[in-house]
């Protein structure tokens, strides 16, 4: 090709992306994500995985790949490479053969060595006798010849000087031979033969560039392991490539580049100078990077949406450096590569976690409200587009549904951060950045490894010391959003004490009651309010709140807590439903160390008096059983309480009742 053919495309090339990136701007970056990860090819089914020890008969330690690419530079630039490839693995079970996945229509493989005999190459799967049976524990090593062929297959694109890698969910099993499923990590080391104006980047740290006449040989080493389908190449002819170096805030203070590879025309220079408040951010709130490197390339125009949170290298599209994109795949660093879905059921792990962090960044940059507003914005696109599906159904680990749904913008992503959001509502800020640092720095289960919903869920209940299983369960597991149905009532008693009447219910029909606790506010005469939390644990819930002060305005979930729902809060005439059961003021209130917690019962039976912060935590419980109907009073001993506001609450089988205490 002459220079002025060079120069031509490079112009068009140029004046294409900073129009992609004037595109992408202005759509939000997770529905760019999505986008792009539904157009993938879709999963193929694959064997229930455990998350830490898969359960398949061998476990990859290392990849060593040699590929070469030299002739993918240059016109006509042709899809295909040589390679050759060594696989280290430590069986798990008494074998005598593996299989491997490898996309017979990209891959041609020619032969097999050191410890592999014969191979038997149908259906996509790689079947290599070994030369003996091997016992669990041993290590065994393989070698592969093989080459990729010249063909279109969506995982390794080449184009005008472009060369890279797009794996997710599974194309890496398109330009080498491997277990290409998500929780078998494994290290990679990674040598290509290129063209000396080629700069190539990919996993982990570079070892070496070394010049061979006229070809250029990189080696990258990720000494962590890393999933398959966070594998990559990025590469091109007269690749930029800025490094900005972020020093750790924390000991011991390690330096961790942060390569920036961009095309001609572009300008990664307003990202260059956030990333490293960015990354500081990220490890406040999760501890330290991960990686010994990490960086951000722009590709070729094939990749046509968003990013791609390879480990260490995030591939990205022409001319997209913006904030929104890049804070959402850094997030991912921790979430989705540091720690892996184990099976892609477990997906929410990785893009739910990223686009909720997506907005935190946001909130650092532009305050609260704004982190508030996107997390609305979050919700209100899920409600406008639900499809009905929950975002997993475990048997997606044995036969994942197409990207459509995999990825589904309103579903995967939206309802996913969403989810987040009301998780930290429910056990509150100092619970909820707790439970998420010790979740990525547990050392023993998760990182560097895989997770599964369940393994995640099982963490937040260790750390916050709840069992959570029913609050993600019903978010995760179960499709749609509770319909709540309420109606309130203002009861003047006399004697200058008003009930305020709570009744709510659950009208959807295609998905089960949601567990949640519920926030409401009272409005009194002289412009005072109180908000307090109450849990709602069946649909048809009844609540009666005493004052000694006029009510005069209600609302239901005054802050959207609940970011997930549909309701409607009428005022309702009807006062018998809760009137009949009542708690009154205890005495003497401010209380001391003892109270008298006077209440009326309509029916007998078994009644519970609780004593709880504002915020929901409880601290004391009675339970009376077989208690008359009538009026009874209840002496409680309050001596291990700290000074503060309380709620008393009475629990009987006509409704729940509340009442404020303030021990001095």
């Amino acid at each position: 090709m002459n220079i002025r053919t060079i120069t031509g495309l490079l112009g068009l090339l140029t004046a294409f992306f900073p129009a992609m990136a004037q595109y992408h701007e202005h759509t939000p970056v997770s529905e760019i994500c999505s986008h792009s990860k539904q157009k993938r090819a879709n999963v193929e089914v694959m064997e229930v995985l455990s998350p830490n020890s898969p359960k398949h008969a061998f476990d990859v330690i290392d990849y060593n790949l040699d590929l070469d690419l030299f002739h993918c530079y240059s016109n006509p630039y042709p899809r295909s490479f040589t390679g050759t490839e060594i696989i280290t693995f430590r069986v798990d079970t008494a074998l005598n053969s593996i299989q491997l996945n490898a996309d017979q229509t990209s891959l041609l493989v020619e032969s097999v060595g050191m410890s592999a005999t014969s191979f038997f190459h149908e259906n996509n799967i790689l079947t290599i006798d070994l030369d003996a049976t091997y016992q669990p524990g041993d290590t065994v090593m393989i070698s592969l010849e093989y080459s990729h062929l010249n063909v279109i297959d969506n995982a390794f694109y080449v184009s005008n000087g472009f060369v890279f890698t797009d794996c997710e969910p599974q194309g890496a099993r398109k330009w080498f031979p491997c277990y290409d499923k998500p929780s078998d990590k494994a290290t990679l080391t990674l040598r290509a033969k290129v063209p000396l104006n080629v700069k190539l980047g990919s996993n982990g740290s570079l070892a070496d560039s070394v010049v061979v006449a006229d070809s250029l040989w990189f080696t990258w080493v990720s000494r962590d392991p890393v999933a398959t389908y966070i594998m990559v190449i990025s590469s091109r002819v007269n690749y930029n490539l800025d490094i900005v170096y972020w020093t750790k805030p924390g000991p011991p203070y390690d330096v961790i580049p942060i390569r920036f590879y961009y095309n001609p025309g572009e300008n990664p220079s307003p990202i260059k100078n956030q990333i490293t408040a960015m990354a500081d951010f990220y490890y406040s709130l999760f501890g330290d990077h991960p990686f010994e490197k990490d960086g951000f390339a722009t590709v070729g125009p094939q990749f046509t949406w968003g990013g791609m949170e390879n480990q260490t290298l995030t591939s990205l599209c022409p001319g997209c450096w913006y904030t929104s994109l890049i804070a959402h795949e850094f997030a991912h660093q921790w979430f989705g590569d540091m720690i892996t879905c184990a099976t892609w059921a477990d997906i929410w792990l990785n893009e739910g976690f990223a686009t909720y962090i997506e907005a935190l960044w946001t909130g650092e940059v532009s305050g609260e409200q704004a982190y508030i507003n996107e997390l609305n914005s979050n919700a209100a696109y899920y409600l406008a587009n639900n499809p009905g599906w929950a975002i997993s159904n475990p048997s997606w680990a044995n036969s994942p549904p197409p990207n459509g749904t995999l990825f589904n913008y309103a579903v995967t992503y939206m309802k996913g951060s969403c989810i987040l959001y009301m998780y930290r509502y429910l056990v509150g800020d100092s619970l909820f950045f707790n439970s998420l640092y010790e979740y990525a720095n547990d050392t023993v289960n998760f990182r560097y490894q895989s997770a599964t919903i369940g393994d995640f869920t099982d963490k937040m209940s260790e750390v916050t010391g709840q069992d959570l299983s029913w609050f993600f369960n019903q978010w995760l597991y179960e499709p749609n959003h509770p319909v709540y149905n309420n109606s309130y009532s203002f009861e003047n008693l006399g004697d200058n004490l008003w009930n305020v009447n709570f009744f709510t219910e659950q009208i959807q029909t295609n998905a089960p009651f949601f567990k949640m606790p519920l926030e409401l506010q009272v409005r009194f005469s002289g412009g005072t309010d109180t908000i307090f939390r109450v849990m709602n644990d069946y649909s048809g819930q009844g609540y009666a709140f005493l004052f000694d002060k006029e009510p005069i305005a209600f609302t239901f979930d005054p802050n959207n807590q609940i970011l997930l729902k549909q309701s409607a809060t009428v005022v309702s005439a009807e006062n018998h439903r809760f009137t009949e059961t009542r708690l009154w003021a205890p005495r003497p209130n401010p209380a001391g160390n003892q109270i008298v917690v006077p209440f009326d019962l309509a029916e007998q039976g078994k009644v519970t008096i609780s004593v709880s912060s504002l915020n929901g935590t409880e601290f004391l419980r009675t339970a009376l059983e077989n208690v008359p109907a009538g009026h009874h009073e209840q002496q409680l001993d309050l001596h291990s309480l700290a000074p503060a506001a309380y709620i008393i609450k009475l629990s009987t089988g006509s409704g729940v009742f509340t009442v404020k205490l303030v021990k001095e």
